[in-house]
């Protein structure tokens, strides 16, 4: 596979999803760099502005073995990974795969569901993997978990770990639409469901030969100082409790790799690196308990930090291939 055929592959997927999510070119974008580069994804918003819908779509583009799972209370760990069940026939026991086996699991509102059932993806997720009652399973390549999420506040709720939030490459919102196009949604869609219209533009093998086209992009060491940089700044920051891990470095790097493609390049520049720092370090940094920026506090306190580490710390000058 060449820059040409990555080109118009990809760009067929970001059009045939952007048909179903109107006016969210980010979220599409950031959808399709996360499958590519063998992250994970996690969309936060509150309820009703296509979360569920961006998953969706993105997963219909794909013919690939997709699932999808509602996490609510009362889902148990082994409904997630599956159990081991006796056969009277055979007089052993029979490995059940539960609905995590697929190359795109949707995970619906993962955080109505308790950490204990939330943990049930941790193995999944970082080795393609499950492990039940101390035989192993792998899970079908690629695989991406795409979870959607409420905001804390709401009824119902539970803190995702620190271990499974730092589990997920991208964490986006989609933001409610502007009025061109919720006007045009409610023309569109009050009769027909737009998933229906969506076709598969590729399939598993294709995706696989993407990603290891991505995986080649190369990354000077002036850039990948730049992202170790960063990552080391959020460490030593007053006002962060919890800095960015060696993880999510390697992992923003990977994105990186990615959105260069994207644009057309065979190489990563640190506007690429820049980019991405948000949505990949934002969800994973903790804010020290006293701590505020500017009257900020939370999440908004984080991504105002991120924005000053962006603006403070050097940029490598003629980084590129």
């Amino acid at each position: 596979m060449g820059p040409s055929a990555f080109a118009e592959t990809t760009g067929r997927i970001l059009a045939e999803v952007s048909r179903v999510i109107d006016g969210k070119p980010d979220a599409v974008r950031s959808a399709l760099v996360v499958l590519l580069a063998e992250g994970h994804l996690l969309i936060e918003d509150v309820p009703g502005v296509g979360k569920t819908m961006l998953a969706r779509a993105l997963a219909a583009t794909v013919e690939a073995t997709v699932r999808r799972i509602q996490f609510t209370p009362d889902l148990l760990p082994s409904d997630v990974t599956g159990v081991s069940v006796f056969n009277p026939g055979d007089r052993e026991f029979e490995f059940k795969p539960g609905a995590v086996f697929a190359n795109i699991v949707i995970a619906d509102e993962i955080n109505r569901s308790s950490p204990k059932t939330q943990s049930a993806l941790l193995e999944a997720m970082e080795e393609g993997q499950v492990t039940v009652d101390g035989r192993t399973h792998p899970l079908p390549d690629p695989f991406l978990v795409v979870a959607t999420q409420n905001p804390l506040e709401m009824e119902g709720t539970y803190a995702l770990p620190e271990a499974q939030r730092d589990r997920f490459m991208m964490r986006i919102s989609m933001g409610y639409p502007d009025a061109a196009a919720e006007a045009q949604m409610l023309r569109e869609r009050d009769s027909a469901n737009p998933l229906t219209a969506i076709r598969p533009v590729t399939d598993a093998g294709s995706v696989r030969a993407l990603i290891s086209w991505a995986r080649r992009v190369h990354v000077s060491a002036a850039v990948e100082q730049y992202a170790v940089a960063l990552a080391q700044a959020t460490r030593v920051h007053p006002d962060l409790r919890l800095g960015a891990s060696p993880r999510a470095t390697l992992q923003l790097v990977r994105a990186a790799k990615v959105w260069a493609a994207l644009d057309g390049r065979a190489f990563v520049i640190p506007d690429d690196i820049s980019a991405l720092l948000i949505p990949v370090f934002a969800h994973r940094l903790i804010p020290a308990r006293a701590s505020s920026v500017r009257g900020r506090s939370g999440s908004d306190a984080v991504i105002a930090i991120l924005q000053r580490l962006a603006a403070t710390v050097p940029v490598p000058l003629a980084a590129g291939a």
